[in-house]
């Protein structure tokens, strides 16, 4: 499969699991009390497919535009209702059960992002270690002393064992500290203080990689470029390489380590390349032809040959990270707390202007992501869907008219002054809620554009 086509069917898949769920917990609570749905679609516009189900014959489609989804309920502004089913009417229900109603969505991803954390948590999941890597140079984290080769024990006092455990922790101090401490262990078993300075990630408004802007990076070992396996039908099969052959030089540029090999083949994409190597106590000289392939829109070179590290690079690298059931289910709706609230917070700080705008992402990007993350294995993907369900469930609870948090706003609005507003007013509302989605529409889609065209 292409990489486009990849990248598409991980979008498709995610947003297809996405809507489903969110409408089907719409769906679920209308049956609940009552309230008969009249179709379930995931997606807007003309129906590409549907089939009729269940006791009410209910519909249910797939529209022709994907972005989305509804579930149309029985209701009296809509259209003449039987007088048999008056009472199944969304209109003629309590204020609580359409309350209800509406808010099922949003809470049916949250509870997806539950039970996928859940999952993810009680299974057990190889992760980095959080060891860092040699700072870049006059970034915060050389500022505070951080040495190649640490090991994070502690972010703000707070324990860590993976290097996402630390990130997420960074971000959320960041939030409103200036400084934060981390507890660091190198391989001297030597534990020290370090005092980072992360003012940086709000001045620039969050944009970019808050870790990058740190000078914080992961550490990776110098392998000595060693063949480890040389894969069948490649181009260093071909060029006739061996395991064991140690690469010392391409086109007479001394090879370091292997990441030294893989920048120099990378960049010389269907150029003939001259590698000196080291084979059996000689040294022998061997043209290869990296061939071209496509990486995420880059054209790139690779030879086909992995390194050999004897399995200590994932061993020093890697944990794995599991828990009870129980501890599993807890750790998972703190996760989703966690990140529920801070998404919030940012959407917040976005309005007052402390937050760039343009960090809203839109269909291109989260496409990129979910190719990126099914790329890299279930657990990745799992975890990406997870953050998206939080973010979607967030999003539609805002008090926005046309979005779930709007309709809820109409009805507290409806308890306090014992009776409905007017149509006159919701329609207005509507409109306002519309016109504000469209722009956040225009600001996402830019901000996709504009990332396609400046990296």
């Amino acid at each position: 499969m292409s990489g486009f086509l990849y990248y598409l069917a991980a979008f498709a898949l995610a947003l297809g699991i996405l809507v489903v769920v969110h409408e089907y917990g719409h769906y679920l609570v209308a049956r609940w009390v009552g309230v008969k749905v009249l179709r379930f679609s995931v997606g807007f516009g003309r129906p590409l497919w549907s089939r009729r189900f269940g006791p009410d014959a209910t519909e249910w489609a797939i529209g022709a535009f994907p972005l989305g989804g509804y579930v149309k309920m029985l209701d009296e502004r809509e259209g003449e209702v039987p007088a048999a089913d008056l009472h199944r009417s969304f209109n003629r229900q309590p204020v609580l059960a359409r309350m209800a109603i509406v808010a099922a969505g949003p809470m049916a991803n949250f509870l997806l992002a539950i039970l996928l954390y859940w999952v993810l948590f009680w299974h057990g999941t190889e992760e980095f270690k959080p060891l860092l890597g040699a700072p870049v140079v006059a970034s915060p984290a050389a500022a505070a002393g951080v040495e190649s080769g640490e090991l994070v024990l502690k972010v703000a006092g707070e324990g860590v064992r993976t290097w996402q455990e630390m990130r997420w922790l960074l971000l959320q101090q960041a939030v409103d500290q200036d400084q934060i401490d981390l507890e660091l262990i190198n391989p001297r078993n030597e534990i020290s203080i370090r005092r980072l300075d992360v003012s940086a990630i709000r001045h620039s408004g969050w944009e970019g990689d808050a870790l990058e802007r740190l000078g914080l990076g992961l550490y990776r070992p110098r392998l000595p470029a060693i063949l480890a396996a040389v894969n069948p039908n490649s181009a260093a099969a071909d060029a006739g390489l061996r395991p064991g052959d140690h690469v010392l030089a391409v086109d007479d540029q001394a090879i370091g380590d292997w990441a030294d090999l893989v920048s120099v083949v990378r960049q010389a994409p269907g150029k003939p390349l001259a590698l000196d190597l080291l084979r059996d106590g000689q040294r022998i000289r061997i043209l290869v032809t990296p061939t071209a392939v496509d990486d995420e829109g880059e054209e790139i070179g690779r030879i086909g040959v992995t390194v050999s590290d004897h399995g200590r690079s994932r061993a020093e690298l890697m944990t794995v990270v599991s828990y009870d059931p129980l501890s599993a289910l807890g750790k998972a709706v703190a996760e989703t707390w966690d990140k529920s609230t801070f998404t919030l917070l940012m959407i917040g700080k976005m309005v007052t202007g402390d937050v760039s705008w343009r960090n809203i992402s839109g269909p291109v990007t989260i496409a990129d992501y979910a190719g990126r993350s099914a790329r890299l294995g279930l657990d990745y993907y799992l975890k990406f869907l997870a953050l998206v369900s939080i973010s979607l469930g967030v999003l539609n609870l805002l008090p926005i008219p046309i979005l779930d948090g709007g309709h809820l706003l109409y009805y507290l609005v409806e308890i306090i002054k014992r009776g409905p507003l007017s149509e006159r007013s919701m329609e207005i509302g509507q409109q306002i809620g519309l016109a504000f989605l469209i722009m956040l529409m225009a600001f996402a889609f830019y901000n996709d554009i504009n990332r396609l065209f400046s990296g």
